[in-house]
C-alpha cells in the first residue's frame, strides 16, 4: 500500500439507473479499478453506494459513476458527499447490497 491517502466517499446515481445492470457494472468497475464499498438500488429509483480507497482510484470511480455507468443506463447526475480520509478500509470487496 503507497501512502497515499485512502478516501472514503457515499456516493448517489441519479437517471435511468435502475433495470440496466447498473449495480453489476458498478461492482465490475470497482474490483477493476481495485476500491472497495457497496452499492444498492432505493426506493426513489436511485443507486447509492459508498467508496474507499486510494484517492487517485477513487477519483476515477466518481469519474465513472458521473460519465459512464452501465451500457444501458443514463445517468442525469451523480452526487458524493460526506467525503473523508480514512486511516483504514471498512470493506474488503466491493458488493451489490440487495434491499
Amino acid at each position: 500500500m503507497s501512502c497515499e491517502d485512502l478516501l472514503s466517499v457515499d456516493y448517489e446515481v441519479f437517471g435511468r439507473v435502475q433495470g440496466v445492470f447498473f449495480r453489476k457494472y458498478t461492482q465490475m468497475e470497482g474490483k477493476k479499478l481495485g476500491v472497495v464499498g457497496w452499492v444498492r438500488n432505493t426506493e426513489a429509483g436511485t443507486v447509492e453506494g459508498q467508496l474507499q480507497g486510494p484517492r487517485s482510484k477513487v477519483t476515477r470511480m466518481q469519474d465513472w459513476l458521473r460519465t459512464t455507468g452501465s451500457p444501458q443506463s443514463q445517468i442525469i447526475k451523480a452526487e458524493f458527499k460526506n467525503e473523508k480520509t480514512i486511516q483504514c478500509l471498512d470493506h474488503t470487496t466491493f458488493k451489490v447490497v440487495r434491499s
